[in-house]
């Protein structure tokens, strides 16, 4: 079973708007409709989803690229951080965002892959318009 997943997605808005909202509390906090502690520098720590999800920020490429390791209260204790990358590419008056998933613990990478969709993407479509 694969471990690793790559998303694409179309949002009516700028590369910077996505980046500086995914890198603040606020921003993630209203783009994605839960609660989020965003530290958006290289090193820093964040939680999201209320805590569900937690890591930090290993690689930022400012309006362009966002290197994470990330992990859920569903990994087992002895699982490795999962990484997720973020390439933003902005053309026409709209951001495609292009996420890897990888390293994702045996038996969970449907879960997260449909879980991008629903809890990320979709707020984020009605956030950006």
């Amino acid at each position: 079973m694969k471990n690793e997943f790559t998303l694409t997605a179309a949002f009516n808005t700028s590369a910077e708007a996505i980046y500086k909202a995914w890198l603040t509390t606020q921003g993630h906090t209203l783009m994605t409709g839960s609660p989020a502690t965003i530290d958006g520098r290289e090193g820093g720590d964040f939680t999201a989803w209320d805590g569900y999800i937690w890591g930090s920020f290993l690689e930022l490429e400012e309006y362009k690229r966002i290197v994470q390791v990330w992990r859920t209260g569903e990994f087992p204790e002895e699982a490795k951080d999962s990484r997720v990358e973020v390439l933003l590419e902005e053309a026409n008056g709209e951001t495609k965002l292009k996420l890897f998933h990888t390293i994702i613990p045996e038996g969970q990478a449907e879960s997260y892959k449909q879980g991008w969709d629903d809890f990320y993407f979709k707020p984020m479509k009605e956030y950006f318009g």
